[in-house]
């Protein structure tokens, strides 16, 4: 894995789901899991930020109509009904600490639903950049993180899932992911040993 050809994919690190007043933090039954998701991705990007590594958010941001959720269901539902995400809102808004990192992380919007690549222009600038391999991170585990991962893989990308830099709605829900689901179409590794991969590379 090379820098250079790499990029990390940074789902849902907004207000409403890491802010301790977050709409959508209630979602994870561990709440825990959610600083320390936050802890571990901030920790991975500093590793990285001085590496030609593409480290890409891809917020979720929705009218206040909610228009492009026309009849959600499940956790979309969720969403629409509790107001989270909502354009123009406190919520929706990126992390003050992933804003801190600057120009270093780039912003690719128009995420309305689970996977990051639809109606965005997410697949444009990896392929404008030469990536190869994509490491994801971000909540929720079993719904944006998978479908991301898979619309990668579908896309030809080799596709890692950094393990503890996201979390799922319980923790049995994210280990079956994470050592049932995503190795049928990549790697589940924590942030640790891909940094240690990518540092030894950069060097």
């Amino acid at each position: 894995m090379n820098p250079a050809t790499t990029a990390v994919i940074l789902v849902g690190y907004q207000n409403d789901y890491f802010a301790p007043d977050g709409i959508l933090r209630g979602v994870i039954e561990d709440a825990a899991s959610v600083d320390s998701v936050l802890a571990n991705t901030l920790s991975f990007i500093r590793g990285l930020q001085d590496t030609p590594l593409t480290i890409i958010s891809t917020p979720i941001v929705l009218t206040p109509d909610y228009r492009a959720l026309a009849s959600p269901v499940g956790i979309l539902n969720t969403i629409k009904e509790s107001g989270a995400f909502k354009a123009g809102s406190p919520g929706a808004d990126t992390l003050p600490e992933l804003k801190a990192f600057g120009d270093r992380v780039l912003y690719v919007t128009g995420k309305v639903g689970f996977n990051a690549f639809s109606n965005t222009t997410l697949e444009d600038v990896l392929k404008q950049r030469g990536i190869r391999d994509v490491l994801v991170a971000g909540m929720v585990t079993s719904l944006c993180i998978d479908s991301t991962g898979r619309a990668a893989y579908e896309r030809g990308y080799s596709v890692t899932i950094l393990s503890d830099c996201t979390s799922a709605r319980t923790n049995a829900e994210h280990n079956f992911y994470c050592h049932n689901v995503f190795p049928l179409y990549g790697q589940a590794s924590s942030s640790a040993q891909v940094l240690g991969e990518l540092t030894r590379s950069a060097a």
